[in-house]
């Protein structure tokens, strides 16, 4: 709205730049346009203020269908005042001098007409289609057919009005009724949904079912190479048995061989001592009897008083100690007379 100041008996009106003013004096038009601003007195001037900026129209209405179905449609009609002295002439602009508000409500009267206008065109349409029709591709002919009698309407025109645009933004049935039509989607979806959970199951088990085949083939290839793993440890226990046999083998030959060569070498030794002691006592035995024969040839020559006394010596050498001797006369007798 106008901005109105007072200066003693004056007034000063100030316009927004998206405002059209005219200002008349006695049945005169003094200044009109948009953005003015000027003094004027309060008892002589008759003003009137037009906004000529883009302005948005929300309109929700009820229609039938062809098959007797209750619908809503949701619009919105964008409009501004083209030709402000018109729109001025034929509906109720002016503002009070003293405070710059309008006097009227022109705009809801534009919005009225405008509502009317839009209504008209759409509920004839909707009357030709069926529900399911009208909700599936009633919104763009719908549209068509406000922006076309709006276009067209000559009221508008002598009014100064222009539609910039006009948008139908939804058609929708009563809740029920769309809880119905919506019953055979929302199955399908959710036959879609379960079929994609039965598949994503099905996925998944086989996806387990490849996990276990998998699972359960690693098990047998590591079995398998458990399997060859103790059999190679028994090739190599067995091998290492009989490496240590033959092992063993080797060291009972060379311990056989040592021993049979340790007996030969002594069965020689003592054959060569045996050998050595016979001829030692062979050699021993010459010298007794070489000495004895020397010996019997010395004795040989003797008297036998000399060998008698000999005989008693070696005699005495062969008696045991005699710590007393008696000797009798008779013993002495006996023995002389037997030496003699």
């Amino acid at each position: 709205m106008a901005d109105v100041t007072r200066r003693f008996h004056l007034r000063h009106l100030r316009a927004a730049p998206t405002s059209w003013v005219s200002h008349t004096v006695g049945g005169r038009v003094r200044r009109a346009g948009t953005g003015l601003s000027f003094w004027y007195r309060p008892l002589t001037a008759a003003l009137s203020e037009v906004p000529v900026d883009d302005r948005e129209l929300p309109l929700l209405f009820h229609a039938r269908t062809e098959d007797f179905a209750d619908v809503t449609v949701q619009a919105t009609v964008t409009y501004r005042v083209s030709d402000p002295a018109a729109a001025a002439a034929r509906l109720d602009f002016s503002i009070d001098p003293y405070r710059g508000t309008w006097r009227g409500q022109p705009l809801d009267q534009v919005a009225g007409m405008l509502a009317e206008l839009a209504q008209q065109p759409a509920l004839d349409l909707l009357a030709r289609l069926p529900l399911a029709e009208a909700l599936t591709t009633g919104i763009a002919p719908v549209r068509a057919a406000v922006a076309g009698a709006l276009a067209a309407d000559p009221r508008l025109t002598e009014t100064g009005v222009a539609v910039v645009s006009a948008r139908v933004v939804a058609l929708r049935p009563e809740p029920e009724l769309e809880r119905a039509l919506q019953t055979p989607t929302r199955e399908q979806v959710q036959q879609d949904a379960d079929r994609a959970t039965y598949a994503r199951r099905a996925h998944a088990v086989e996806q387990e079912r490849s996990i276990a085949e998998n699972e359960l083939q690693s098990r047998i290839e590591l079995a398998r190479r458990e399997q060859q793993l103790v059999e190679q440890r028994g090739a190599n226990t067995r091998r290492e048995a009989e490496l240590d046999a033959e092992r063993q083998d080797v060291a009972s030959a060379a311990e056989a061989d040592r021993l049979r060569r340790a007996a030969g070498a002594e069965a020689d030794a003592a054959r060569v001592r045996d050998e050595a002691r016979a001829a030692g006592t062979r050699l021993v035995g010459l010298a007794e009897a070489e000495a004895e024969a020397a010996r019997l040839a010395a004795y040989r020559d003797l008297p036998p008083a000399v060998l008698q006394a000999l005989a008693l010596k070696e005699l005495a050498g062969q008696l045991p100690s005699i710590n007393e001797l008696t000797v009798t006369p008779d013993l002495l007798s006996k023995l002389v007379g037997r030496l003699a």
